[in-house]
């Protein structure tokens, strides 16, 4: 049975797994397996996933590609409103374009970059998050300024907020400090961890949802981490955080796709190679996550 504790009012909250997409040898999109992969994710406890990430390598998909990704996760889910397609693009009408898509298919939000062809000043980041909110379906904003130059700062959130253009952030700054001003410039908007290796940190400044890496790999684990997290039991939180966080930490650098995949491979879950132009692990990268990983199913975390 599900622990998970799904809000269908707020079908964003609670842990949202950045889905790893599962390969072929031929780099072909192994649908049957990626049903199977997000049935078995809600069934460990997640509430929900995201399909079309940068862990799902979107960036290197078919448009066909991409919307049988969405359509797959809605129907293995077996209720849209716990599927947050990524919608990113160059163009506002092709981002826009996308959410009517996943919004079609049935999906309960949307997580949506910043402009990422340039960058861009805060008004257009706030026409770029109007036209996509136009569509009707909640709009979680992602905040990467390390791959798209564009800082969602949390002034800046906080006009998106009060504009109605978003209702939560996926904050993958690193900056532990803005959750707190987010939370007093726009205490309606909800906080989501972004990056694996600071949840404790964001759970404790108030986070109600953690868009997630690992539990790719290890969902009980990564369950049981985030209830202890969001409750404030440093007793049952601290232990399993030190002993997850040689892997967690992977989800912020930029071999986190290879990384998480290869725990998963180690776990016996189908995540297979990467599609250039990412390359398979170097010999002493995969050798540290291969370790990390044993190490992590030895000591019982599943």
């Amino acid at each position: 049975m599900s622990l998970a504790t799904h809000e269908p009012a707020r079908p964003w909250r609670g842990i949202m797994v950045a889905t790893a997409l599962p390969l072929r040898e031929d780099l072909s999109v192994d649908y049957d397996a990626y049903a199977e992969h997000v049935r078995w994710l809600i069934d460990s406890g997640c509430d929900g996933v995201v399909p079309n990430g940068s862990l799902g390598e979107y960036q290197t998909l078919t448009d066909e590609e991409r919307a049988r990704v969405v359509a797959t996760a809605v129907e293995a889910a077996g209720d849209g409103s716990r599927v947050m397609p990524g919608v990113a693009a160059y163009g506002s009408a092709e981002s826009r374009r996308w959410a009517e898509q996943a919004a079609e298919a049935g999906a309960g939000s949307v997580l949506l970059l910043p402009p990422n062809a340039f960058r861009a000043d805060a008004d257009a980041v706030s026409a770029h998050y109007a036209e996509v909110a136009r569509v009707g379906v909640p709009v979680v904003a992602y905040n990467n300024p390390y791959d798209t130059k564009v800082d969602l700062v949390p002034e800046l959130l906080a006009r998106l907020h009060g504009e109605g253009s978003i209702v939560a952030v996926k904050e993958f700054s690193g900056d532990v400090r803005r959750a707190y001003e987010i939370a007093e410039l726009a205490p309606g908007l909800d906080l989501l961890i972004g990056a694996d290796d600071v949840l404790l940190e964001l759970a404790l400044a108030g986070a109600v949802g953690w868009i997630a890496g690992y539990p790719n790999a290890l969902p009980q684990a990564s369950v049981r981490l985030f209830r202890a997290a969001v409750a404030g039991d440093l007793e049952a939180a601290r232990p399993l955080y030190r002993a997850l966080h040689p892997l967690l930490r992977w989800d912020s650098r930029t071999e986190f796709v290879q990384a998480i995949k290869l725990s998963m491979e180690i776990v016996g879950r189908p995540g297979g190679p990467t599609r250039p132009p990412r390359l398979p692990l170097a010999p002493k990268a995969e050798a540290t996550v291969r370790a990390a990983t044993e190490k992590a199913v030895a000591e019982g975390l599943d």
